[in-house]
Parts: C-alpha cells; sequence; structure tokens
C-alpha cells in the first residue's frame, strides 16, 4: 500500500462528511442488486451452495479492486481518487447521524406514526407496537452498531488493505444483511455470510467502543461508566460484535439498551446492556453526536496507519 491510500480515505470521508451518500446509481445498491441475482441462480438450503455464492459475490469485486490498484501502482492522483471514490461509497457517517435526527424529531414532536415509518431506515424491527422508549432504543442501538459497520470498520479495512479492503468489507457487509439472518431460508445458505462479516469486525468492534469511552466527554457522557458497561456487558450480546459497541454506548450515554425485538414475525430476547432508565430522543441526538466524534477519531487513525504503510 501507499501514502496515495491515506489521502484517499481522508477525502472520501470529507465527502462523504459534506454530502452524504450518492443519491442516485449507489454502487452498494447495485452491488446488492448483483447479489440477489446471483444467489437465485445459486442458491441451495445447505452450507456449501451458501459458501459458493459468498466466495463469487465478495471475490469478484475484491478481485476488481486488487486490478485497480495495480493499474495505478505508478500513478498515486489516480490511485488517491480511487480510493476516495472507493471510501466514500461505503461509508455511511452523515446518512446515519442524518437519520438519527429524523428519529429524534419525530419523537419530540410525539410523533409516532412518522417515527415508526422511518424506523426501517435505521434497522428491520417491527415498529408497529413500539412506544418512544422502545423506538428510542432501537435507534440508539442502530447508531451504535453501524458506528462499526459503516464508518470504522470501513475505514480499518480502507487502512490496512487500500481499496479492496474498502471493497470487500463492504460486499461481505451487505451480504450478511441480505443472507446472513436466521430465517427458514437463510439458516444455513447465509452461515458462511455471516461468518465472514463476523470475523472481518472483530477488530473493528472493539476499536469502536474503545473510541466510544475516549469520546464520551464530548456529550457530557461519563467514560468510566462506558468502560466499566463496556468491559461488564459486551460478551452478553448473541452477536461477537453488536455488544460491543452497543455495550458502550449505553455506558456513555447512561441508558440502558437491550431487551425485546420483534422482527416481523420472529421475537428476540437480547440482555440488557447499561444500567440507566431507556433512552429517550435525547439520547438519540447524543449518540449521534458520539458517532460523528468517533467516526473523526477512526478516519485519523486509519489516516495514521495508511501513511505508515505506505512509508514503509
Amino acid at each position: 500500500m501507499s501514502l496515495p491510500n491515506a489521502v484517499g480515505l481522508l477525502a472520501g470521508y470529507a465527502v462523504d462528511a459534506l454530502v452524504g451518500d450518492p443519491r442516485r446509481y449507489h454502487p452498494v445498491a447495485g452491488f446488492g442488486q448483483a447479489a440477489a441475482a446471483l444467489e437465485r441462480r445459486l442458491y441451495r438450503p445447505g452450507r456449501t451452495a451458501g459458501a459458493a455464492f459468498t466466495a463469487l459475490a465478495v471475490g469478484a469485486p475484491v478481485a476488481a479492486a486488487v486490478a485497480a490498484t495495480v493499474a495505478t501502482r505508478r500513478r498515486p492522483l489516480a490511485r488517491a481518487v480511487l480510493v476516495a471514490a472507493g471510501t466514500w461509497a461505503v461509508l455511511g457517517a452523515r446518512t446515519l447521524r442524518s437519520e438519527a435526527g429524523i428519529m429524534a424529531g419525530a419523537l419530540e414532536r410525539a410523533d409516532l406514526p412518522a417515527a415508526r415509518a422511518r424506523l426501517s431506515h435505521l434497522c428491520g424491527r417491527d415498529p408497529s407496537s413500539l412506544d418512544e422508549p422502545e423506538l428510542a432504543r432501537a435507534t440508539v442501538e442502530s447508531v451504535a452498531e453501524n458506528t462499526s459497520d459503516a464508518v470504522v470498520a470501513p475505514l480499518f479495512w480502507g487502512a490496512v488493505a487500500g481499496l479492496p479492503g474498502l471493497v470487500g468489507y463492504r460486499a461481505a457487509n451487505t451480504l450478511d444483511a441480505m443472507v446472513g439472518h436466521r430465517s427458514a431460508r437463510y439458516a444455513r445458505f447465509g452461515t458462511a455470510a455471516a461468518r465472514l462479516d463476523d470475523g472481518l469486525n472483530l477488530v473493528p468492534s472493539r476499536l469502536t467502543a474503545a473510541l466510544t469511552v475516549a469520546a464520551a466527554p464530548l456529550v457530557a457522557g461519563d467514560p468510566a461508566n462506558a468502560w466499566r458497561i463496556w468491559r461488564r456487558d459486551g460478551a452478553d450480546h448473541p452477536s461477537p460484535n453488536a455488544g460491543q459497541c452497543e455495550s458502550a454506548m449505553a455506558g456513555a450515554l447512561g441508558v440502558r439498551l437491550g431487551g425485546r425485538n420483534v422482527y416481523f414475525g420472529r421475537s428476540e430476547t437480547r440482555p440488557f446492556l447499561g444500567d440507566g432508565p431507556r433512552p429517550v430522543a435525547l439520547d438519540i441526538r447524543r449518540a449521534a453526536r458520539l458517532s460523528g466524534a468517533v467516526g473523526l477519531a477512526a478516519v485519523a487513525l486509519a489516516g495514521v496507519v495508511a501513511a505508515v504503510r505506505g512509508a514503509k
């Protein structure tokens, strides 16, 4: 890797901060459509078919990114532009904070129908029976988890592996959202995608939690409590990664997350994370600000790591 990767990561982050996700022809949406078409051809209710699907769906874009990286080996400006474009395409920092702000506004107006209608932009829970604290909890949990998935993890893999790292991570994470959940159709077929996503997020999720602890004072949060709750509750979540980010966020904000989640006919009961009251709209705004601070710290670290790797 080279110094242009660092420039590209910083530039791509800046573009995302200024304009958010591409409004039309989003590359991630295009990848999702292609992956869905591939799934229709390869689907069989078994793990072997799922592994083949995952290998092809992730391997093809990574191979293209490797080819583009090799082609720009002697053209640092072109490399930086490619990495910047890739970073912009895979990040979701501004959009995440914007959606959190919309949800907070709806709850502050006591407009539960609007808040319930908007929840699908953040997570896949059934919002039909959720009240204000449950809508706020779902939003804070989504902000915490997606700060890792949509901000810290892409930057981490971009710093480690340049454009192929950015593309490969986003492909794997998108596949996990598509087929990695536990349903009758994907119980075995989605195993490879889910395990790949878990592996790729092991370090970024914990880095997100550590940065959340460090940034807690910026939202009048308690870093000592964030550390305590992270270390106490982080491993209680059924996901090896989501609980890391959510527990640190719960401790930083002084709220309690976790509980019963309903996903359109499928119910899951998650352990409680944190000791405080249930979140309210103000906590959503604090979570969004904390997410922004974590993102800034993450891109600064990514730039340094990429630059150091390029200087070797």
